[in-house]
C-alpha cells in the first residue's frame, strides 16, 4: 500500500482512511472515526464500504437520521448487498418507522438468508414494533440454528419468548445466553425481571442489534 500511497493513488488513500476509521471505531471512538472517514468519502463517494462504515458510526453516535442517509447511499451503490439494508432497518427502528424497519430487515434476509445477523435484525425490528411476536421468535430461533455458539441470539430469543408470554422458556434462553456470556449486564437484568427480582423497563429496546459481529453495539 505504501507504493500506491506514494504515487497518490486515490483508491489507496480511501482504503487508508477507511482502515483508520475502522481502527478508531474498534477503540470505541466513533466521533473521531467519523472525522477520519469524512475526507475519504469526499474523495470517493462511490465507496460502499465507506458508506456502510459511516452508517454504523452514526448509529453508534445516536445520529439515526444521518445513519439512515449513509445507509441509503450504500444501498444505491450496491442494491444486493445485505449490510446497508440491515443498518437502515436499525436506524428506522430507532426513528420509530417500524414498517420500514421490518421491510429492510427482510430485504437483508432475502439477500443473504444464511447469515444469522439478518434474522436477528428481523426479530428486533418486530420486537421494537411490538407486534408479530411469533414471527420474531421464529426469526430468533433461525439465527440460533445458523450460529448456535453466539450468546446474543439466545438473548434475542429470550425476549421474543417473553413477549409471547412463555416465561419459563424465556428464562431458559436467557440462562443459556448467560452461560455463554456471563458478564452481560443486559441479559442479567432481563433474567432478574423474569425472576421478579427487578422492575420491567418501560424504555425502548435500543441496543438489541448486534452490528456485524460487534458485541458491544
Amino acid at each position: 500500500m505504501s507504493d500506491f500511497a506514494q504515487t497518490g493513488a486515490p483508491g489507496a488513500a480511501v482504503e487508508l482512511g477507511i482502515a483508520r476509521a475502522t481502527a478508531l471505531f474498534e477503540r470505541m471512538d466513533p466521533a473521531e472515526a467519523v472525522r477520519a472517514l469524512e475526507p475519504s468519502l469526499a474523495a470517493d463517494p462511490s465507496s460502499v464500504e465507506g458508506w456502510n462504515l459511516m452508517a454504523r458510526l452514526r448509529l453508534a453516535l445516536d445520529e439515526n437520521q444521518a445513519a439512515l442517509d449513509a445507509a441509503n447511499r450504500a444501498i444505491a451503490l450496491a442494491p444486493d448487498d445485505p449490510r446497508a439494508p440491515a443498518i437502515a432497518s436499525r436506524a428506522f427502528s430507532l426513528l420509530g418507522r417500524h414498517e420500514d424497519a421490518i421491510t429492510m430487515a427482510y430485504r437483508a434476509v432475502v439477500a443473504e438468508p444464511a447469515n444469522p445477523l439478518w434474522h436477528d435484525r428481523v426479530a428486533w425490528a418486530l420486537l421494537s414494533a411490538e407486534r408479530q411476536f411469533a414471527d420474531a421468535e421464529q426469526a430468533a430461533r433461525t439465527a440460533i440454528g445458523l450460529d448456535p455458539g453466539e450468546a446474543h441470539y439466545y438473548f434475542t430469543h429470550g425476549l421474543a419468548l417473553d413477549a409471547l408470554g412463555h416465561t419459563d422458556q424465556a428464562r431458559q434462553a436467557l440462562l443459556t445466553s448467560l452461560r455463554m456470556e456471563p458478564d452481560n449486564p443486559v441479559a442479567q437484568h432481563r433474567l432478574a425481571v423474569l425472576n421478579g427480582e427487578a422492575a420491567r423497563e418501560a424504555a425502548p429496546r435500543k441496543r438489541g442489534f448486534k452490528l456485524f459481529g460487534r458485541k458491544k453495539d
